[in-house]
């Protein structure tokens, strides 16, 4: 098996690297915020050369939207239940899990700050934003198939995941399954 085999297949030290680096970005975040460590610094906690993580990922902000990316397709996975209700149900309170568990204000803080970082940051905050919203098509398109009356992806985005994100971020109270239900009820 060559090199390149070898760091495709799933599992193995490949994955075991990027495992590490990518939770020392997240406890990075968590304790020093966003913009304030560098390349260097994710290499020492996570125990690899700064090479390795410019090898495979180019640049900070390119494994700052992989951390974003790969944290909410693991935890917050688009749910196929059978209907858009039971879909949108179960993705907001996922979403709401993630955003409110240990290191989800941290991970909730990188995806806005890349936003406003120079070009690369911008970029990659855009790069974050459309795989999630092709995500979120992928589950309103499925509902149109089944014969449902589905809103866009902007307004999953408007009316349940915004909400949230605003609570997070300003500490304006917990995200109760009341509070969440209401969200898709007044969407839907």
């Amino acid at each position: 098996m060559d090199e390149r085999q070898r760091a495709r297949r799933p599992g193995g030290r490949s994955a075991r690297v990027g495992a590490q680096v990518h939770q020392a970005v997240t406890e990075l975040i968590s304790e020093h915020g966003y913009g304030n460590f560098t390349v260097g610094e994710v290499a020492v906690r996570a125990g690899v050369a700064d090479s390795s993580i410019y090898r495979r990922w180019g640049s900070l902000e390119a494994l700052l939207t992989d951390v974003a990316l790969t944290r909410l397709n693991t935890r917050s996975p688009m749910p196929d239940t059978g209907s858009l209700a039971g879909d949108l149900r179960t993705y907001a309170a996922n979403v709401a899990r993630e955003i409110t568990g240990p290191d989800g204000p941290a991970v909730l803080h990188l995806a806005v700050a890349l936003s406003g970082n120079g070009q690369q940051g911008r970029q990659a905050g855009d790069d974050l934003r459309a795989e999630r919203m092709r995500q979120l098509q992928s589950m309103l398109d499925r509902a149109r198939e089944r014969g449902e009356h589905a809103p866009d992806a902007f307004g999953v985005l408007d009316h349940i995941l915004a909400p949230m994100y605003i609570r997070v971020l300003f500490g304006m109270g917990p995200l109760t399954p009341d509070y969440i239900d209401g969200l898709v009820d007044r969407l839907l």
